[in-house]
């Protein structure tokens, strides 16, 4: 038979999963990954700045990389991450950023939740 123990001491507990603690609202992220096309050939840093400047206040870039095209035409990949309990934060972010006017086109690639 087990002995029940009363009290049990560790010097270390690692958790591997989202925990909700006494009442804390962290919910978990979402992660948006956008393949995003330019008009013509730029600097796509300043098209990164621009799409800082257009994100709502709950949604924030991650990392962005450039992807060649052709013919010196690159395209922006941005990861853009969201808080889970956001609704129609999707069709939002790809409504804005279909409004600026230096995107010829966005592809939305994944979606994953973090």
């Amino acid at each position: 038979m087990q002995k029940v123990r009363k009290t049990l001491q560790m010097s270390q507990v690692w958790i591997y999963r989202t925990m909700n603690i006494r009442g804390s609202e962290e919910m978990a992220q979402v992660l948006i990954s956008f393949k995003i096309y330019p008009t013509d050939i730029m600097d796509l840093n300043k098209l990164k700045q621009k799409i800082e400047r257009q994100l709502p206040k709950y949604a924030k870039i991650h990392k962005t990389a450039e992807e060649p095209i052709a013919y010196g035409l690159k395209a922006l990949m941005a990861q853009i991450l969201i808080p889970e309990n956001q609704e129609g934060a999707l069709d939002q972010l790809e409504q804005i950023l279909q409004n600026i006017p230096e995107i010829s086109q966005i592809q939305t690639i994944m979606v994953s939740r973090t």
